[in-house]
């Protein structure tokens, strides 16, 4: 057989072999947006779901005000994960989720953390004199109008007759992450933040709860954006309760909601 004739039997036999195949599948890509605080927790059950899975995941965190806003000017999430109601009502309010996804799925704690890792603890109640005990310092927490952690850390200093006294000494921060690193630097002798952003933290001490009846309830609710063509955002969603995430959110500190 001359040399081209075999040449093009062999071509003939691969791409005849080749169109015999079955079609491999490519992963999908999946882009959540989530609260800050979740990150720890957020990282590894998304690294869980991907090696189980075979699918992407894309994660951007930040506050809650700030991602909501981002999906309203059109940013393309197809999971969004807040930490208050009202970020979420927001794009419910907008038709920018499906409203059959949505889910409370976490809770969590407001505490006080302090710079200092030998601070004594304090007791936070009606007339906690926060003011005092922050004295010529800064008290980091969010942006009391727009970051969850903040607008709970207010809400909570105001019932506890604190806010007024302090509030010259709050350095308001875009997050609760970055409320923490303020207090692990030394920036802010106190700082309000979440118990699962404490967890595993040896740069800080916890030195206070605040009362849970001082404020909202802190809770995550999740879903999926009406503009997401993925069926894996759904998938995702809902292995969020599966019993290794809910491990994982216990461990770190959240109350897991179901």
């Amino acid at each position: 057989m001359p040399l081209f004739t075999r040449r093009f039997a062999l071509a003939a036999l691969i791409l005849s072999t080749a169109l015999a195949l079955p079609a491999i599948s490519h992963a999908a890509d999946i882009t959540v947006f989530a609260a800050s605080s979740l990150k720890t927790a957020l990282d590894v059950i998304a690294a869980d779901w991907e090696q189980q899975t075979g699918h992407h995941v894309v994660i951007s965190y930040d506050s809650s005000a700030k991602l909501a806003k981002q999906i309203e000017q059109g940013a393309p999430a197809d999971v969004f994960i807040s930490a208050s109601t009202q970020w979420m009502d927001t794009l419910a309010d907008a038709n920018l989720i499906k409203p059959e996804s949505r889910k409370t799925i976490l809770g969590n704690t407001l505490i006080l953390v302090a710079t200092d890792k030998t601070a004594p603890p304090v007791t936070i109640a009606q007339g906690f004199d926060l003011a005092a005990l922050v004295g010529d310092g800064k008290l980091a927490m969010g942006m009391v109008d727009s970051v969850p952690a903040g607008q709970y850390g207010k809400e909570a200093l105001t019932t506890l007759g604190a806010w007024d006294a302090v509030e010259p000494k709050v350095a308001q921060t875009e997050n609760v992450r970055a409320a923490l690193k303020l207090v692990e630097s030394g920036e802010a002798a106190y700082g309000i933040i979440y118990a699962s952003d404490a967890v595993g933290d040896d740069k800080v001490a916890v030195v206070g709860t605040f009362p849970q009846d001082s404020h909202k309830p802190i809770v995550y609710p999740a879903a999926v954006m009406t503009t997401s063509t993925a069926p894996e955002a759904q998938a995702f969603l809902d292995d969020l309760f599966s019993d290794a995430a809910v491990s994982i959110f216990t461990a770190q500190g959240f109350i897991v909601l179901k």
